[in-house]
């Protein structure tokens, strides 16, 4: 996916220095190759970013179970002699 983005910006900047002034060239480059571009590789993350989201959730999630069965055993075990002197 990078290799193409990487090539279209050699294409859109090869043709942005061909302009005839200075702001033809750099509004070539901003229209032609760096805003759509940038739609282009974000709508192509979007599936990525939907997965490491549902991982965080899900990490978070078991995180918070485990912490809550720890906390449940702890509850039910009887106190220890170092518990018992406090």
């Amino acid at each position: 996916m990078y290799i193409v983005a990487i090539a279209w910006i050699y294409v859109v900047f090869m043709m942005a220095i061909t302009e005839a002034n200075a702001v033809a060239g750099v509004m070539t480059f901003l229209l032609y190759g760096v805003f759509p571009l940038t739609i282009v590789l974000y709508l192509m993350g979007t599936p990525q970013r939907k997965r490491n989201r549902q991982r965080a959730e899900n990490s978070a999630r078991l995180a918070a179970q485990e912490k809550s069965a720890s906390a449940a055993t702890t509850a039910d075990r009887p106190p220890t002699l170092a518990e018992k002197q406090k």
